[in-house]
């Protein structure tokens, strides 16, 4: 049972939600069952399909839709006398400042990437506002609780970097799925639908055709008139079949590795298809691009099933075919996209046929969507159990019972016959360059290095800061902002051309 002491400070309380989607839509649910009564949530996103497998709040008549604003409208239908208020917006938009987060007892993350959670610690450091953290990845999860002075922000100890691959690997030599992934998704999808004008290392492979009387550029062109087929056969020759021979004849490359074998075509699916000009009306309406796919075209089911070599070079060949029948206004401007299942479809073939020639196991849709998207798989019930613990950590904040704060860890094999590890929250890191006082130091070329080096490569990309204000003394040589004066602005750009030398006060 709650004590009166809880049920107060439950109700009484102004709560910041960052985050709508699996973890948030839980946390709403749990906030509102537990008494609270003003909950804030700022989300930017629309509600796609392939959330609603685990984001209960949400239906299909809701695809597209705000999820802040839906998800407040949900939970009102069981508790219509509390006070929801969303925001369809992101976190780091310029009214979501300091003096907005002061207005909160406590805030309450649902994030799901690194930079948006840099962001709402920093805030809330700067307004000295409470912070829960979560996160969930499969069946693993933990809850963090984060108080100025008292413990250790979110940024006090290093979080990993993605993952990231060579790109001689990606290239020439993979040796895992995820390298055919990454092939298949930023060069080939890139290549074929996206800026076709911008060369990238398919271009460099291709420029090696020795006794060719194509160039690079033509390769990937679709010739007037060109039949469809014709030319997806033609792309498909020349990636999995000519390129892979190219590469063979460097022998040094194979002596420790094993050597690819080329796939063309013909050998892959000996007979053409016969001309499927229903192709389009076969996926039913067209209206949403994203639900286009070569799998329905081609009678298969599931995305669990892993693909034979032919059946992954029917559904390259046929994905192509209705990039080029449904999205043609689009091409030389698409990206990839997780929610486009047409794209995941193409991924999934052309990463399956190089794995092929390079003897690497295949992956079926579902697994190769996971890693396309650098996804985990989420389970419902690990956010469920997150959520419950952030109410619980959000209560003892409320209540500033500061000996019982937990860092709670939800795990997926149990550690000393516990699913959930609760641990005390450890010191401030005297380190931190985020919530202490302890200066960085860093040496540069003063004749070399420019303003906007530092600014770009050291202050946004390796201290994550979203506006950062540059100043020596009492000189501010560089900001952002929405209010600056045209001249400043001019003034400031100016600046980070500048090598330091040039600056006044070297």
């Amino acid at each position: 049972m709650a004590s009166q002491q809880q049920l107060s400070a439950v109700k009484g309380a102004k709560v910041l939600m960052v985050g709508a989607g699996g973890i948030g839509c839980e946390l709403l649910k749990t906030l509102a069952l537990s008494g609270f009564q003003d909950i804030h949530i700022i989300d930017m996103d629309t509600i796609e399909v392939s959330n609603l497998n685990r984001q209960f709040l949400f239906r299909r008549s809701h695809v597209g839709l705000s999820k802040a604003k839906v998800a407040r409208d949900a939970v009102l239908r069981f508790r219509p006398n509390i006070n929801i208020t969303p925001y369809h917006a992101n976190v780091k938009d310029p009214d979501f400042n300091v003096d907005f987060f002061k207005k909160f007892n406590v805030v309450l993350n649902g994030l799901d990437n690194l930079d948006a959670r840099r962001h709402v610690n920093r805030l809330c450091l700067a307004a000295d506002v409470p912070l829960v953290e979560s996160g969930t990845t499969g069946f693993l999860g933990q809850v963090t609780v984060h108080l100025k002075g008292k413990t250790e922000c979110y940024e006090c100890q290093p979080k990993p970097a993605p993952k990231t691959y060579p790109v001689c690997t990606i290239t020439s030599t993979p040796s895992k799925f995820v390298h055919c992934i990454v092939w298949a998704k930023d060069l080939l999808f890139a290549k074929l639908f996206g800026d076709t004008t911008q060369d990238n290392d398919l271009n460099v492979r291709s420029s090696d055709a020795a006794g060719s009387s194509e160039n690079s550029k033509d390769v990937f062109e679709r010739r007037k008139d060109e039949d469809i087929e014709d030319y997806g056969r033609r792309i498909f020759d020349h990636v999995f079949g000519y390129n892979i021979e190219m590469a063979l004849s460097n022998e040094d490359t194979w002596k420790n590795r094993n050597r690819p074998r080329p796939i063309y075509s013909k050998d892959a699916l000996p007979e053409k298809s016969i001309k499927q000009n229903g192709s389009v009306e076969k996926n039913g309406s067209t209206d949403d691009p994203s639900s286009v796919s070569a799998m329905a075209s081609l009678g298969m089911r599931s995305p669990q099933d892993v693909w034979s070599l032919m059946e992954n070079s029917k559904v390259f060949l046929e994905a192509l075919k209705l990039f080029f029948t449904t999205r043609e206004k689009e091409i030389g401007s698409l990206s990839f996209d997780k929610d486009d299942q047409l794209a995941v479809e193409f991924v999934t073939a052309a990463a399956n046929i190089r794995a092929s020639s390079f003897g690497i196991p295949l992956h079926s849709l579902f697994e190769a969507k996971g890693i396309a998207g650098n996804i985990v798989h989420a389970v419902a019930t690990t956010n469920a159990v997150i959520a419950g613990l952030i109410v619980i950590e959000a209560i003892k904040v409320l209540q500033n019972d500061t000996k019982n704060y937990r860092m709670t860890y939800c795990l997926e094999y149990p550690t000393k016959n516990m699913l959930l590890m609760p641990v005390e929250p450890f010191e401030p890191n005297k380190s931190c360059y985020v919530c202490s006082e302890t200066p960085l130091s860093l040496e540069i070329n003063t004749y070399q290095s420019k303003l906007r080096d530092f600014v770009e490569k050291i202050v946004k990309a390796k201290l994550g800061m979203h506006s950062p204000i540059i100043m020596h003394g009492s000189a501010l040589l560089y900001e952002v902002g929405d209010d600056l004066e045209e001249d400043m602005v001019a003034n400031y750009a100016a600046n980070l051309e500048k090598v330091y030398a040039s600056f006044s006060f070297i």
